[in-house]
């Protein structure tokens, strides 16, 4: 099942550029205006805003494949997402969902920032969960958490980090 086109502007709002401040990936000189065809999926307001043609394939990738509800595929839809989105360049190895803060610091270059409330996490970043079983991660987005599906609030996992990736 796919989501509505909302979703778009959630996952493009979970890795905008300024949501990462100083550690943003956004390239202004590729950032472009949406296509006609793309604007009536972000929003009304999209038009005033240039994105970045990563963030734009990385909403449309995750909107395409999310579901209603999780499928316990979390960390493999954030893996795509990030991949598709050329935001990391190969396929993280790490098979449960609460080792992907280790794998993202030490072989993608992504920082852990000292936040402890899923709420007080800049969009963009990456959560990630401990507890029973594989944990969970997801996307942190303006209005909310993206994985293998959209949530207004956070995972009641204990959160184990927050990661964003720096500038190279």
């Amino acid at each position: 099942m796919r989501l509505p086109p909302k979703f778009l502007l959630i996952l493009l709002l979970a890795i905008a550029p300024s949501a990462f401040g100083s550690y943003s990936l956004f390239n202004a000189d590729q950032a472009e205006t949406l296509k006609p065809e793309l604007r009536k999926l972000f929003g009304p307001q999209s038009s005033s805003f240039r994105y970045d043609k990563r963030m734009v394939e990385a909403a449309e990738i995750a909107a395409q494949r999310a579901e209603a509800s999780s499928r316990a595929s979390c960390w493999r839809y954030v893996k795509t997402a990030l991949l598709r989105a050329q935001i990391i360049d190969s396929y993280p190895k790490t098979r449960y969902a609460k080792d992907a803060g280790v794998e993202l610091q030490s072989d993608f270059g992504f920082r852990r920032l000292s936040v402890s409330d899923p709420y007080k996490a800049p969009p963009g970043s990456v959560l990630v969960y401990g507890g029973p079983g594989a944990g969970h991660v997801e996307l942190r987005s303006k209005e909310g958490f993206v994985s293998d599906f959209v949530s207004a609030k956070p995972s009641p996992r204990p959160l184990l980090g927050v990661y964003v990736k720096p500038r190279s």
